[in-house]
């Protein structure tokens, strides 16, 4: 498997758990992308494999980068859904705003996900962002600024925070880098 299949083994848990984390049932999900709730069902259970059309419109239904549903290098059988290496994150968010985002768990279908972020210098995020999450985060490197609500924090290295559906907005006014860690529940990528 190439670094860019866009079917994996996991592709359809994938799928389904983003569904659900949006609450969205067989049918409205059908429904949105004009298919039948069978053929979606068949590519949840990974008997379907849906086109490069397909994932783009099922990314867009789901609110996701196109680039969360394509797979990830290939691994030894043995740590296939345990492992992933650092030369197999998937990357996820769009990249916009001088944030790079890889998925750090092997796939969607836990209560939660793990990510690497980091953070480029003199980055922003540019406006209050609210998921309905919960959201733990561990400072690596660098320095990063927080706005939870009304508050702003300077986190360090050996920081960590917490978010819980609040708006936030991160911001770089820093000259290096800031590498992150978040656990984010449910998943949202």
């Amino acid at each position: 498997m190439s670094d860019l299949t866009p079917h994996s083994a996991s592709l359809g848990a994938d799928i389904r758990a983003l569904r659900k984390s949006r609450g969205l049932t067989l049918a409205d999900l059908a429904e949105t992308l004009g298919r039948s709730v069978g053929w979606i069902s068949q590519v949840e259970r990974d008997l379907s494999a849906p086109s490069i059309t397909d994932l783009r419109q099922i990314a867009a239904a789901l609110d996701v980068p196109v680039s969360i549903l394509f797979g990830r290098a290939a691994a030894p059988v043995e740590e296939a859904g345990h492992v992933v290496r650092r030369t197999a994150r998937r990357p996820i968010g769009s990249n916009a705003a001088g944030l790079v985002e890889e998925l750090l768990s092997p796939d969607l279908t836990d209560d939660f996900e793990m990510v690497h972020s980091t953070f480029a210098p003199h980055s922003r995020i540019g406006e209050m962002v609210t998921r309905a999450t919960q959201e733990v985060g561990y400072i690596v490197s660098g320095r990063l600024d927080l706005v939870i609500g009304e508050n702003r924090f300077s986190l360090a290295a050996g920081d960590s925070f917490r978010i819980r559906g609040e708006p936030f907005e991160w911001i770089n006014p820093y000259d290096e880098p800031a590498v992150a860690i978040w656990v984010i529940a449910p998943p949202v990528y």
